[in-house]
């Protein structure tokens, strides 16, 4: 029995590779309905972990059409954890294909929304040209899990695409979904400490026209970093993120568009506890 949460110990990943290498025999002499079983028996948990690591190791099947069958059943599963497990699968085989993996994250994201999300946040650091072309379009879906999604992991690339990922944001600014908000927030915080001088020239731009929804998700945004210069522990923070933050925040408060002032009086009255 493996535990029904966290990471498995060393005793627990033998165990797991044990009933892989079970599977996979039994795939070899086609005693299918066998193999199925047991997929499905491990691959209904509550475990992230489990369900990841019985994906992975799956997807190592040399003779790999009766298991991409038996996953393409398991996608529609009712059982979350059995969907998860699928989706798992297709995403290890399909490592050299993004492309595939997209299709599979647009099948199902919805019915598999926590994986989903892993897989959008390596597949920006592992091929970002491919997110770049297919993620915009996710942005301007009616869905609005979908427009989250298209931002999931996109502070990946933040380092070497500053612009386009400010670019990016600033497209989604309106949006009216919390979902969208909050992703906009924690990308924009993680621009902010990596690449300050570029982020708050942007955000000064949003905060000249700003409606109360920007202002607020620009706030929240501002305030973690603000936060963040207070902090003793100086793992977060750079010296240039320090000085620029500084700097900016005092040239805010004396800023002649009143949004932009009263930002900086506000973020003001934060850093000064530093």
């Amino acid at each position: 029995m493996l535990r029904p949460v966290g990471r498995l110990d060393v005793d627990e990943i033998k165990k797991l590779e044990s009933s892989i290498n079970n599977i996979l025999t039994n795939l070899d002499k086609g005693k299918i309905e066998q193999a199925e079983k047991k997929i499905l028996d491990i691959a209904n948990t509550p475990n992230y972990f489990v369900r990841e690591d019985l994906g992975k190791g799956l997807a190592q099947c040399r003779k790999c059409d009766d298991l991409d069958n038996i996953c393409i059943r398991m996608l529609d599963d009712h059982l979350y954890g059995i969907r998860a497990t699928a989706l798992f699968y297709f995403y290890y085989k399909l490592q050299d294909e993004p492309l595939k993996i997209i299709m599979m994250m647009d099948r199902m994201f919805e019915s598999v929304p926590w994986e989903t999300e892993t897989m959008a946040f390596e597949l920006w650091k592992k091929h970002p040209e491919v997110m770049k072309e297919y993620m915009g379009t996710w942005a301007e879906s009616e869905n609005e899990k979908k427009r989250a999604l298209a931002l999931h992991g996109i502070e990946n690339i933040v380092i070497k695409n500053t612009n386009y990922v400010l670019s990016f944001v600033g497209k989604m600014l309106n949006d009216e979904s919390e979902e969208v908000q909050k992703k906009i927030t924690h990308i924009l915080t993680q621009v902010g400490r990596q690449r300050p001088i570029q982020c708050y020239a942007s955000i000064r731009r949003w905060l000249l026209d700003a409606d109360e929804r920007r202002i607020q998700t620009i706030w929240m945004t501002m305030k973690k970093l603000a936060n963040i210069f207070t902090q003793k522990n100086m793992r977060d923070k750079s010296f240039d993120f320090i000085s620029v933050t500084k700097r900016t925040v005092l040239e805010w408060k004396n800023d002649s568009n009143p949004n932009v002032a009263h930002m900086g009086s506000r973020l003001v009255q934060i850093i000064n506890r530093a």
